[in-house]
């Protein structure tokens, strides 16, 4: 009679590991994630290779947070390090999130301390997250690839070359409560110097090349041809800050566009944002149109990795081909020109992400990932101690 295996009596102690934790878009939902995971399933723990970061402080008054375990890229260190803490803090499960060395040393230490289940949290496609010849090359020891979306899963299969089988598409999601339509924003207006009844688009992304604010800013420099009293807000931070304030200046547009870096009322911001805006050369499923989406902003979007399927064109916002600058122009000066078409698609908008890409729907989807994996996984173990017990009494006895 094969033997039943019984559930954990106490919840899974599952351990979240990146490279650091700055303001970003996968930064955040990881904080979402972890703040949100049913304590009596999940007991999270979190694990930054380098140094914290913003929001590693901020959970680390709320979870364990471990930190500064390697020196580079290369410090192989990082391994009997990472393997001493797996056992110490007797860990089930481990979740790397991102590609790069954090995805190689993760695995590969939890592994080798008998972690029982091993899972890849990816958040893009292509550079900068491209997943490389020796992650690949782990992929025999990692139970469960997580991508955000039906396509960029899609990729993983096909351009990744993972196994079909391992890979599970867990959506993002985001706090419909907190990002909601409707907040009093006139205070915040007058704050930013803007008025009462000028329109507004915004991006909130990382300054970083892949998110190509340039494509924003020149866009913001067309849009004011036909909307002289337009302003525009760039939410978050990053190393391109200064090049991008200074492009802003060569297009004469400084004056129009808001630099507001990293800021916690990003709920707010985006009730003042008439549209939002994303002009990326490559995503997955990003958090920043999900958020903008749950406060009812219709999105235009260049038409890259997952974005397609939130962004439905003509419904939620419109997609325009990666770089065309004459159709993003348009689709954001018609949005901001009709107050009617913008209400009709945000509040789908709104319906959809309440439906499709709530916060509650992510949790659920990795407390239900990790309790199956860790139980079949256990259950394999059983059997094969339970084999090999059979074959040490049925082997015959030594004269």
């Amino acid at each position: 009679m094969a033997a039943k295996l019984s559930p954990k009596t106490e919840p899974l102690r599952v351990m979240f590991l990146v490279t650091s934790m700055p303001v970003g878009g996968a930064e955040t939902l990881l904080v979402n994630l972890v703040r949100r995971l049913d304590r009596t399933r999940i007991e999270p723990e979190l694990v930054c290779l380098k140094e914290r970061g913003p929001l590693g402080e901020e959970l680390a008054g709320e979870i364990p947070v471990h930190s500064e375990l390697i020196r580079h890229k290369f410090d192989i260190a990082v391994l009997p390090c990472l393997r001493r803490l797996f056992r110490e803090r007797r860990i089930d499960a481990v979740v790397t999130v991102g590609a790069g060395d954090k995805m190689f040393w993760g695995r590969l230490a939890a592994r080798t301390a008998g972690v029982p289940v091993v899972c890849s949290a990816l958040h893009s496609t292509g550079w900068p997250d491209g997943v490389g010849r020796l992650n690949r090359m782990l992929t025999p020891i990692t139970d469960a690839f997580i991508a955000v979306a039906r396509p960029h899963g899609e990729y993983l299969v096909e351009h990744e070359r993972f196994p079909s089988h391992k890979v599970v598409v867990i959506p993002n999601g985001v706090d419909t409560d907190r990002f909601a339509p409707g907040a009093e924003v006139d205070l915040l207006r007058e704050q930013l110097g803007i008025g009462p009844v000028s329109p507004v688009a915004a991006i909130v992304a990382a300054l970083r090349p892949e998110k190509n604010h340039e494509m924003f800013l020149e866009v913001a420099r067309r849009v004011r041809r036909d909307l002289h009293d337009a302003h525009f807000l760039v939410v978050g931070d990053g190393p391109q800050r200064a090049r991008l304030e200074q492009l802003a200046a060569e297009l004469e547009i400084a004056p129009y566009v808001h630099f507001l870096g990293t800021r916690s009322d990003i709920p707010d911001l985006l009730n003042v944002a008439d549209v939002n805006v994303l002009a990326s050369h490559n995503e997955a499923n990003p958090v920043s149109i999900l958020e903008a989406m749950s406060t009812a902003t219709p999105t235009v979007a260049t038409d890259v990795g997952s974005v397609g399927e939130s962004v439905l064109d003509g419904e939620t916002g419109f997609l325009v081909p990666a770089g065309d600058v004459d159709q993003m122009t348009s689709r954001v000066v018609q949005l901001l020109s009709d107050p009617l078409l913008r209400g009709n698609l945000g509040e789908y908008a709104r319906q959809l992400v309440c439906e499709r890409w709530s916060l509650d729907v992510m949790v659920g989807g990795y407390e239900d990932l990790l309790e199956s994996l860790w139980q079949r996984k256990m259950g394999r173990r059983i059997a094969r101690a339970r084999a090999a017990r059979e074959s040490e009494s049925t082997e015959p006895a030594m004269v």
